[in-house]
């Protein structure tokens, strides 16, 4: 049995398509059609991307995709880098990673409303004490009764002339 490389090259060959003709047909790069048929995965930077690339690829050239993915999964599979998945929880986790996984979860327009709410309750709450601190401090609101007596300094106001 031959290999996904060679299975691709040969039903383009056989469909007489450049790989220009199958790069503008896919949207998919000339240079990832050229290792794909090369058998070198090493371009791709993950399984999807090579999987999904030869799906869209066997597609165009009228393959079985079921059988072709069969078989880069067995080819793929014998690989180093490709063989599994890269590990998912290996790294520890920080205090960072348990941050963003709490903001992730919050319910931001909630979140929003009773900040707004705290915020409203400390502008009342220090408004108040300043109106109170005011007001003990007025210099007024204390004084004495007394008894209003004119300064007998003799001087008038002079009389406006017509």
């Amino acid at each position: 049995m031959s290999t996904v490389a060679e299975q691709l090259r040969a039903a383009r060959e056989a469909r007489n398509l450049t790989v220009e003709q199958v790069a503008e047909s896919t949207k998919i790069r000339t240079d990832h059609i050229r290792a794909l048929e090369e058998g070198n995965f090493n371009v791709f930077s993950a399984p999807i991307y090579i999987r999904g690339s030869v799906k869209n690829y066997a597609a165009l050239l009228k393959l079985d995709t079921t059988k072709v993915l069969a078989a880069l999964d067995a080819e793929l599979s014998g690989t180093k880098n490709y063989a599994a998945p890269p590990p998912l929880g290996e790294s520890k986790k920080t205090w960072l990673d348990h941050l963003t996984l709490v903001l992730a979860k919050l319910n931001w327009k909630l979140g929003l409303a009773g900040i707004v709410l705290v915020a409203l309750a400390l502008l009342g709450g220090s408004s108040f004490l300043a109106w109170r601190h005011h007001k003990k401090s007025d210099p007024l609101l204390n004084l004495q009764p007394a008894v209003y007596q004119p300064a007998n300094s003799g001087d008038t106001l002079p009389l406006p002339k017509h």
